[in-house]
């Protein structure tokens, strides 16, 4: 009976990674939104950023999760910005540190400005989770639609944050770590 049990649970599994894999998402084209947020920690997001805001996909950006000694200066010079772009339409997030704490700090400020719309820029890898933590603190009258950053993680990668997906799924449905 056991064996069995754990034989389910195993082929559950795999379905879940084999779903999980097949639906990591897209980068969203002729798509606009109140915001875009974009969590610092992957190659690709802030630049994937700028360029929607630079193209009008937005009116604002959040990148939450930066540390707090970086200045927007030093970001636009990074990324080849100009400063009035990030004088007008960027915020830096600085007290996240990681992505339930992204989502808290994204949702604050997403209330602070009163927008509807929000377009989540992350790692295609990790969307899933963080579409659920954002989606989790948000009002539910605010809509997250998600634009995957395309990145080739090692496969090590992509079970650990499935699994960390399914243990912060059940962690919201049991009422654990809120």
């Amino acid at each position: 009976m056991i064996r069995r049990l754990l034989a389910l649970a195993l082929i559950v599994w795999l379905l879940g990674f084999a779903l999980f894999m097949l639906l990591l998402p897209r980068e969203l084209n002729d798509v606009t939104t109140d915001a875009i947020v974009v969590p610092t920690g992957g190659a690709g997001r802030i630049q994937r950023g700028l360029e929607l805001l630079e193209a009008h996909a937005a009116k604002r950006m959040l990148i939450t999760g930066v540390a707090p000694e970086v200045e927007p200066g030093e970001l636009a010079a990074e990324y080849k910005a100009p400063d009035a772009l990030f004088a007008c339409c960027i915020d830096l997030g600085q007290e996240a540190v990681d992505t339930k704490s992204n989502a808290i700090e994204t949702a604050r400020w997403v209330r602070d400005h009163r927008y509807r719309t929000v377009r989540l820029v992350t790692s295609d890898w990790h969307m899933a989770r963080a579409r659920m933590e954002l989606a989790y603190a948000l009002d539910a009258d605010v809509e997250v639609v998600g634009d995957g950053v395309p990145s080739h993680p090692r496969f090590a990668t992509l079970i650990a944050e499935y699994n960390k997906l399914l243990l912060r799924q059940v962690a919201l449905w049991t009422g654990i770590g809120r």
